[in-house]
């Protein structure tokens, strides 16, 4: 949700009126937007209906596990007609909306209202699913998950930017088909097909030929949105101690010394995963601050444990941090010199934002090929794994966190992270992208017709 609302405080901060939709719990744990925008943004809370399956104020997937997600989108699905009659009386020119709520191009259209699918996955991720109708019939060329790693055929220039074998396993068991009737790649495909142009959070400097493919491929606009780095926000009042206990043990460590680890809100390693990561963090010898989610929403049985007495053994190592933690403020520390992440976009950006070196684990999702890029382009570099089943070992862990951390072979990882944070932490660069949107939105406005 983060990247959503970025973008609508920045179109909000240019005076547009701004109405931001989703969930009453979900408007409720996002940060308050600054005061500048206070008389532009406006928050809509439009409930969710309960469904059977879905727990009780679950109405995010960091709330489920994996396989009660389905009733999420079950639950989601029933919100349209009271959606619509939110979007008759709001009256906007203009809907931006996400892939979940693939509905909403053809409830814009029948009020004549436009529509812009947004992805908050990067470019090259959008270009590699490909064209809607596939996506939507269910009839890809591709088959096999083998088919996957390598680029596919509306790909023209060279790149390694694919799916690794154990990625595509774990990614095709989040789009199979579900309760709800259509899976995520269907979803997809129909807010390509019938969304007026599309916006993804990519910028030019780093994606330009992906952006050309999404072109091609769509033969429709397609607007890069920037990065949207993100701002730092006020602590709670309520977080302040935890925070202030988290930052006495920065203060205490060396300058560049501390590798950030966090896996977003929702992967989550497996028991043997954890396991390795464990021991190769005590193996690397470096100091750690480690953000661990050992469960998915309080339905989530599968608990994971870190191995016997390993707190004890790197009591004055590192940190492991079961509750919640302001990854903002822990980036921007001075210690913090890399961080192990999951290739999340937005974990990637915050990172990149405050020139922290990147250690590169996927789990599932657009993870896989956010990596392919990053290390492509020598922004990351990933632990090395089991090409079939992902699995890598405490040597691998400990020798990729020195690698990049300490030694001159990863130099180019931390010069690179350095060079990247002017790109993008850039808020001219980042003001000049939502500027050109806005000038075509502006020139493509819909004629509404007298009420």
């Amino acid at each position: 949700m983060m990247p959503w609302l970025e973008l609508a405080k920045l179109f909000a901060a240019k005076g547009h009126k701004i109405s931001f939709i989703s969930t009453p719990r979900n408007i409720d744990r996002l940060p308050k937007p600054p005061a500048d925008v206070s008389s532009t943004l406006h928050f809509v809370k439009l409930p969710l209906p309960q469904v059977e399956g879905l727990p009780p104020d679950a109405e995010a997937t960091i709330d489920l596990p994996a396989n009660k997600v389905q009733y999420l989108k079950i639950a989601l699905d029933k919100v349209q007609e009271p959606f619509a009659k939110v979007l008759e009386s709001l009256n906007p020119d203009w809907i931006f909306y996400d892939f979940a709520q693939y509905w909403t191009g053809p409830i814009a259209a029948q009020l004549g209202i436009k529509s812009t699918y947004f992805s908050i996955c990067i470019a090259a991720m959008v270009a590699f699913l490909g064209p809607p109708s596939p996506l939507i019939d269910g009839d890809d060329y591709r088959k096999k998950p083998e088919d996957f790693t390598i680029p596919p055929k509306w790909v023209s220039f060279q790149t390694t930017v694919a799916y690794k074998y154990y990625d595509i396993m774990n990614t095709f068991d989040c789009v199979e088909d579900d309760a709800s009737g259509v899976n995520d790649l269907k979803r997809w495909g129909l807010c390509l097909q019938s969304c007026d142009f599309i916006a993804v959070r990519s910028s030019f400097e780093i994606e330009p030929e992906w952006l050309q493919v999404l072109e091609t491929i769509h033969e429709k606009p397609v607007f890069p949105v920037g990065q949207l780095p993100p701002v730092e926000y006020e602590l709670e009042e309520k977080n302040s101690d935890a925070w202030s206990s988290m930052k006495k043990w920065l203060d205490m460590q060396e300058k560049s010394s501390v590798v950030y680890v966090a896996f977003g809100s929702e992967a989550k390693p497996s028991q043997a995963q954890l396991t390795e990561l464990a021991l190769g963090l005590e193996l690397s010898g470096l100091p750690f601050f480690w953000v661990l989610r050992t469960r998915r929403g309080i339905t989530d049985t599968d608990l994971i444990e870190l191995p016997p007495g390993f707190e004890e053994r790197t009591k004055g190592q590192g940190v492991v941090c079961t509750t919640w933690a302001p990854q903002l403020m822990i980036l921007a520390h001075e210690s913090i010199a890399g961080f192990l992440t999951h290739s999340g976009w937005s974990s990637v950006v915050e990172a990149l934002t405050f020139q922290k070196a990147l250690i590169l684990l996927t789990f599932y999702s657009d993870q896989g090929i956010n990596a392919r890029v990053l290390e492509e382009k020598k922004i990351g570099y990933s632990i090395p794994r089991n090409e079939l089943d992902g699995s890598f070992t405490r040597d691998s862990v400990a020798e990729s966190l020195r690698l990049v951390m300490v030694s001159e072979e990863g130099k180019m990882y931390r010069d690179k992270a350095k060079e990247m944070s002017s790109l993008f932490g850039d808020r001219d660069r980042q003001g000049k992208y939502v500027d050109n949107i806005l000038i075509y939105l502006k020139s493509h406005r819909p004629v509404k017709k007298a009420k």
